[in-house]
C-alpha cells in the first residue's frame, strides 16, 4: 500500500496506557526522540500495540507546526528539534523539509510563517505534532 503522508519515521513503542476508549502510546524513534500518539483502544487491540512493537509514526505534513526556538506552556506533546533543509514557497503555501534525527518531517506552512519566522536552509527549528494527529502503523 502506497500512502500519500509524507512523514512516515520508524520506532518502537515504549509505552501503552489504555484508558475506556482511547489510548496514549510512547514509541522511541529510532533517531532517539519520543512521540506521542493518541488512538483508539481499539486500534491498540487490532495493531497488537505493546512495549517492544516495531511501528511507523505517520504525520500528514499540514498536521506539522514549525517554532523557531523552545516552547513552553502548550499542551503539545510530540516537539521534535530539527535543521531546516529546504523550503519551496508557492503563491499562498510553503513546504519545509527539516532533518531530525533518523529521518525528515515535512511541514506544510502558509508562506507568511515562512517569511515571519525567517526559515531557510539552516535555520534551527523545533516541529510540533499534537499527539491526536499522530498515526502509527505496524509492519
Amino acid at each position: 500500500m502506497s500512502l500519500s503522508i509524507r512523514n512516515q519515521i520508524p520506532g518502537t513503542v515504549t509505552s501503552v496506557t489504555t484508558g475506556e476508549a482511547m489510548a496514549t502510546v510512547k514509541a522511541r524513534l529510532d533517531g532517539g526522540q519520543e512521540i506521542t500518539a493518541a488512538v483508539t483502544a481499539d486500534a491498540v487491540k487490532d495493531l497488537g500495540l505493546a512495549e517492544g512493537t516495531a511501528v511507523r509514526a505517520m504525520v500528514k505534513s499540514t498536521e506539522v507546526s514549525l517554532a523557531t526556538g523552545p516552547v513552553s506552556g502548550l499542551s503539545i506533546r510530540n516537539r521534535i528539534p530539527g535543521t531546516v533543509v529546504d523550503v519551496v514557497t508557492g503563491a499562498a503555501m510553503a513546504t519545509v523539509k527539516v532533518a531530525v534525527d533518523g529521518g525528515e518531517l515535512t511541514a506544510a506552512i502558509t508562506r507568511e510563517a515562512v517569511t515571519e519566522l525567517g526559515l531557510a536552509a539552516g535555520s534551527p527549528v523545533v516541529a510540533l505534532i499534537k499527539s491526536t494527529e499522530v498515526s502509527l502503523a505496524t509492519a
